[in-house]
């Protein structure tokens, strides 16, 4: 089941009655499998993107290090977000795509739990795309992350 995602105009969830930034309770929602996949890309020189494909970047093998640090990071999102809640995580998958101009970034999250997982997927993409960043700053001064965003949610009853 694909969901919507909230107008714009509703009330900010995250907020308590005296206006104060307040950890949304879920304890009366029940556990569903819900998926998140979200998407980014960073734009790079081509003589960088070469160095990528050839695995010759001098700090190593970028794409495998970029991948695990998504799923890292992904796992680590309670703490860098400070209101979204810790879920158990049953899997969190980050691809690329070399384009003639970029990198582009995917990242899946699954979970089953009372609340989304959409954090997770978006940062794993985020960090992804930090960790290319970082990687190649010696070689690219004209890098740039962009287009980070989420691109589906969905939900269905979980077999619990």
């Amino acid at each position: 089941m694909r969901h919507s995602f909230p107008h714009p105009q509703r009330p900010l969830t995250h907020l308590n009655r005296k206006g104060e930034a307040a950890m949304v309770d879920v304890s009366a929602k029940p556990p569903l499998r819900r998926e998140a996949i979200a998407e980014g890309r960073i734009l790079l020189q081509p003589a960088t993107l070469d160095l990528i494909r050839k695995n010759q970047v001098k700090k190593g093998d970028v794409l495998s290090i970029a991948r695990i640090a998504g799923i890292q990071a992904a796992k680590q999102t309670q703490y860098l977000i400070p209101l979204c809640h810790q879920i158990p995580l049953s899997k969190v998958q980050v691809d690329f795509e070399v384009r003639p101009k970029a990198i582009h970034i995917t990242a899946t999250a699954i979970t089953v739990a009372p609340t989304g997982v959409e954090m997770e997927a978006l940062t794993a993409v985020s960090i992804a795309a930090l960790t290319i960043y970082d990687m190649c700053k010696a070689a690219d001064k004209k890098m740039r992350i962009e287009g980070v965003k989420l691109v589906k949610k969905t939900k269905a009853a979980s077999l619990i």
